[in-house]
């Protein structure tokens, strides 16, 4: 097991599973899986060379910061940054730039603000897609929008990303 991670898995956790946080990421290889929960207008970016078998899971909070207002002990709190730090981490574990792909859950509409514009939830896919397009990233699968909310694990060794709800079916991408 091969684990690169913005923060130490929990004491009680299984050394081959890794929980990430809200606004936080993690890379590894092989059959480590990758979990996080409570997407809702947040949104998990899953990225990975598959054929090196390695992959990284970022829990996006917002689509972007106020200038100046960054938290190093939260590297994926916005879309650009967090992207940007969790391709590097990949890369840094032995991904290949050139191969490395994308999958999408989240970001849904938890809440109704009639006239506010689009919700957190749209933004926060859009800013994900944005940064991706601007490393050349191509997104594979996706699971997003909606009303409810979302879990995931993901599988370096196979790349399939699992999406359950409490409300709808479970979606292997």
């Amino acid at each position: 097991m091969n684990v690169t991670t913005d923060s130490l898995p929990f004491a009680d956790d299984a050394p081959d599973r890794v929980k990430v946080g809200v606004a936080e990421f993690a890379v590894a290889t092989g059959d480590t899986l990758l979990t996080t929960s409570g997407l809702g207008s947040c949104v998990g970016v899953a990225v990975a060379d598959p054929t090196a078998s390695v992959a990284g899971l970022a829990h996006v909070m917002l689509p972007e910061l106020p200038e100046g207002r960054g938290d190093p002990a939260k590297p994926a709190k916005a879309a650009a940054e967090g992207v940007e730090r969790l391709l590097t981490a990949v890369e840094t574990a032995g991904g290949d730039p050139d191969a490395v792909e994308a999958k999408l859950a989240g970001g849904s509409r938890m809440f109704d603000f009639s006239g506010v514009g689009e919700g957190v939830g749209q933004r926060n896919i859009e800013r994900v897609r944005e940064a991706l397009a601007d490393r050349a990233v191509s997104v594979v699968g996706e699971d997003v929008g909606g009303t409810y909310g979302r879990s995931l694990e993901l599988r370096p060794e196979t790349w399939t990303l699992t999406v359950t709800s409490a409300h709808e079916e479970v979606v292997e991408l």
